[in-house]
């Protein structure tokens, strides 16, 4: 199976890291927690979000951003209002990683300098009042933006109801 990365730093609010554990224990996709975060992992709302999908998730946890580039390597994929390019043209490879900013002041700008070909943006009303996505929503769109592009890999893409058959 295909693997996704994904890259939270220094989040701040406990139930957006909560609902982007759900979605990427639903998904299968990893999770890297960057430090220092707004909150301690034990905190009873980070644990209500992700409500008991914990024992499907997969994470890691970072001291900085140093430490996680000292122990990661791939294709680095930073969401950001600041980028130009949108994330649904990029192509996202096996491995990657899709960096999210904290919700008070998104990724570090010279980071984002740094990789401007890497830098994505989700599309949002044209409005000085809509300054952002919710970070959660955010995670959301970027993994299944790329679990479509790999084909929605060992995912259950059909349901069943429970009183009617299809």
């Amino acid at each position: 199976m295909p693997t996704l990365n994904i890259v939270m730093v220094e989040p701040e609010i406990p139930q957006n890291t909560g609902n982007v554990a759900r979605t990427c224990a639903a998904t299968g996709a990893r999770l890297h927690l960057v430090g220092p975060m707004g909150f301690r992992i034990d905190d009873k709302k980070l644990k209500r979000a992700g409500l008991d999908y914990w024992h499907l998730l997969d994470i890691a946890y970072y001291d900085s951003l140093s430490d996680f580039f000292s122990q990661n390597t791939g294709n680095f994929f930073f969401f950001s209002t600041k980028a130009t390019h949108i994330h649904s043209d990029m192509h996202y490879p096996d491995n990657c990683y899709l960096f999210f900013g904290k919700e008070t002041a998104g990724l570090p700008e010279k980071l984002l300098y740094e990789n401007p070909d890497h830098c994505v943006r989700i599309p949002m009303l044209n409005n000085p009042d809509a300054r952002s996505l919710n970070l959660s929503n955010s995670v959301a769109i970027g993994v299944y933006e790329v679990l479509r592009q790999w084909g929605y890999p060992n995912l259950l893409c059909k349901g069943q109801l429970r009183e009617y058959k299809w």
